[in-house]
């Protein structure tokens, strides 16, 4: 396809050839300058491909402000979330008409008391680009409330605590931090999480206020470089947790949330590839895990005085086919979340007796559910949340003993919506080497399956992550004009367990790419679209499968929408001063192991680009996104521009103040993803 309305010449980046030499093998990489950030010819560049992207969609800014305008009318604008008990204060977010940021608010004795304003973030965002809290909390007595703000996208955090009696900000002041902030039960201590020169969290300190942060005491230190380190507190309110966390791997400390001068308790020791996480209940530790070749992870208990591994006893065996997710403990119960045949379950298990009984009643073939953990302990309400593709977001409270449930709130639509003009499918592809892999659809009620539909397919398919088939209000500007929209759960999630993910990462991450080409052939062979109607799309790592398949199969695709795509596979894995890389050593592997590195060399999306034509691309980036570097994207599409055989759309935006995540307004969100649907249906021919 080539563009419709006259350009100017796309941008091309000079060549700057830089050789790389590893295990004897010499890459030559001539946009490796792209990388200085402080060059201004990469900013020139940068600036360039941005007006190019512009230029090309500006005619299509009717149709951007249209779907825009349908998104934006599917939301409840003066919304706010089901209120959280905690003590005698019922904690929620609300949202003001017109607002593009929550507003953190609170009602004391009763959901139906006076509102107290915690914190506006509308007000607190103004002047600004971009503005994201990563964490807050109220101090155990209700008095204070922590936060930490981000302004820049960087993931990179000032904490700062308000005086909810007063409405001053107190002077305590702490940049430099990431997601962890907890509270100490005494309500002047609390403990966050401090970034180092490469913006790995790998400090946990504790801050008492009215104190210099500078004169913090350091609670953990962090030195394997494969690690994270974070930390949580316990539903009982009874421990801070202290997490070290890498790909597959943890490691847990506990101190006592009673005295802020306590120091921290190891669990069990790490080891490779294994992974546990911890509840206390009483005088004892429920702790999921996978030792003992327990893939899918079983649930043991150790008593609080005798933590580690020697005294661990089994409570729920291991069941291979039923990965465990997560536990939620409460004072006469245990909730697990877990999967069955791909689809999530609640399990609630009585601990007086080992009663267990699921949360029933599921009546789609295709859906996604979870409890929430909420704030109270001694409580015999458990919150869950219940959607599927065509039904929206719904919150239920479900009495753990009556096995009773009370719809709380359900995802409003202003402008209307009726799900039984949809049908939602789960259907299985065969993969090339036999495995049967589930796609979850979204289609009109009575759709023709004929092939003549233009089909939206999304895949990920990396970290163990699970891609949940749930409801979103964008998809429907696709669907209502004709898509059927796909979600392909590929090997490299945990949608079918651990061995689903193994099966998609390291030496194996090449199952990964052929199950999205093959649930794509799949769909053309089935009818629900045809070859060369489809349009993939994914993020990050998603982006990662978007460049491989493209690759790989560019025939197949109608168009292609790679969003912070991580493209530059080898060089990033090369390059250990940047936060990820050595976590994710167990992901990919280490490319300085020869295997690995040849292994990479044969997917990576930047490294195989090829001479052939591709189809219409769109292609974005955050200048501040510590994740996946501006860069990645960057040379990508520099190396296409200067591969390809065809003139078809390549389009690079750099969001110039943000990050990984995009924008951070709700509805400055919404206008990314007008702009990628016009984008689509552009490409299809569907823009008048």
């Amino acid at each position: 396809m080539t563009t419709d309305h006259h350009l100017p010449p796309a941008p091309a980046a000079p060549r700057r050839p830089h050789t790389i030499t590893t295990h004897g093998d010499a890459r030559v990489d001539p946009w490796y300058w792209l990388r200085e950030q402080e060059d201004p010819a990469t900013m020139e560049y940068l600036r360039a491909e941005n007006a190019y992207t512009e230029a090309f969609l500006s005619p299509l800014q009717p149709l951007q402000s249209a779907i825009y305008d349908e998104i934006r009318g599917r939301i409840k604008e003066d919304d706010n979330t089901v209120p959280e008990k905690e003590d005698e204060y019922y904690y929620y977010v609300r949202y003001e008409e017109g607002g593009q940021y929550p507003i953190h608010c609170r009602k004391q004795g009763s959901e139906d008391g006076p509102e107290e304003i915690l914190l506006d973030v509308n007000k607190l965002a103004e002047g600004r680009d971009y503005t994201f809290l990563g964490s807050f909390a109220n101090s155990p007595d209700h008095r204070l409330f922590a936060y930490g703000a981000d302004f820049d996208g960087s993931e990179q955090f000032t904490i700062r605590v308000l005086d909810l009696e007063t409405g001053e900000t107190l002077p305590d002041t702490i940049p430099n931090t990431y997601y962890s902030l907890q509270w100490a039960n005494d309500s002047r201590t609390f403990y966050y999480s401090v970034l180092d020169e490469h913006h790995r969290p790998v400090s946990i300190y504790r801050h008492t206020l009215g104190n210099d942060p500078a004169d913090d005491e350091l609670v953990y230190h962090e030195e394997d470089a494969r690690f994270f380190v974070g930390v949580g507190k316990s539903n009982s309110r009874r421990f801070i947790y202290v997490v070290s966390g890498g790909n597959n791997m943890s490691e847990w400390r506990f101190l006592d949330a009673n005295d802020p001068d306590a120091l921290p308790t190891l669990i069990e020791p790490r080891s490779a590839d294994f992974e546990y996480d911890v509840e206390d209940h009483d005088d004892r530790f429920f702790i999921r895990h996978n030792g003992n070749g327990a893939r899918d992870f079983m649930l043991s208990t150790t008593d609080i005085n005798a933590p580690g591994w020697e005294h661990w006893t089994e409570f729920m065996a291991h069941e291979p086919g039923r990965p465990l997710r997560g536990i939620h403990a409460y004072r006469e119960h245990l909730v697990v979340s877990c999967r069955h045949n791909g689809l999530p379950q609640v399990m609630v298990l009585r601990l007086s007796d080992g009663d267990v009984h699921y949360i029933a009643g599921v009546d789609e073939d295709d859906f996604a559910m979870s409890p929430r953990s909420g704030w109270e302990f001694d409580t015999t309400s458990l919150r869950f949340s219940y959607t599927s593709m065509k039904t929206p977001a719904s919150v239920f409270d479900y009495d753990m003993v009556s096995r009773q449930r009370v719809l709380r709130k359900q995802q409003e639509i202003p402008s209307g919506y009726d799900g039984d003009q949809y049908e939602t499918r789960r259907i299985w592809a065969t993969a090339r080497d036999g495995t049967p892999v589930p796609i979850s659809l979204l289609m009109q009620k009575g759709a023709p399956v004929d092939g003549s539909a233009p089909l939206y397919l999304y895949g990920y398919g990396s970290y163990g992550i699970t891609m949940e088939a749930g409801f979103s209000i964008s998809a429907l500007s696709l669907v209502n004009r004709g898509f059927i929209y796909a979600i392909a759960h590929i090997r490299g999630g945990m949608e079918m367990g651990w061995d689903w993910y193994e099966n998609g990462k390291l030496l194996n991450k090449r199952n990964t790419f052929n199950d999205f080409i093959d649930c794509a052939e799949h769909l053309v062979a089935e009818g629900y679209t045809s070859t060369g109607r489809i349009a993939a799309a994914g993020g990050s790592a998603g982006g990662m499968l978007m460049g491989a398949v493209v690759n790989a199969r560019p025939d197949l695709f109608g168009c292609i929408v790679a969003h912070v795509p991580f493209v530059d596979v080898l060089n990033t894995m090369l390059d250990d001063t940047l936060p990820l890389t050595t976590m994710e050593y167990n992901e990919w592997g280490n490319p300085n192991d020869a295997q690995y590195y040849e292994y990479m060399r044969t997917y990576s999306p930047y490294d195989n680009v090829r001479e052939q034509d591709y189809p219409p691309m769109l292609v974005t980036g955050g200048i501040s996104d510590p994740r996946v570097t501006y860069w990645e994207p960057t040379k990508w599409v520099a190396r296409l521009r200067a591969t390809r055989t065809d003139d078809n759309p390549l389009l690079l935006k750099i969001h110039m103040d943000s990050g990984h995540a995009g924008a951070s307004g709700r509805f400055e969100r919404i206008k990314e993803v007008a702009e990628e649907y016009a984008f689509v249906l552009h490409a299809f021919g569907l823009s008048d």
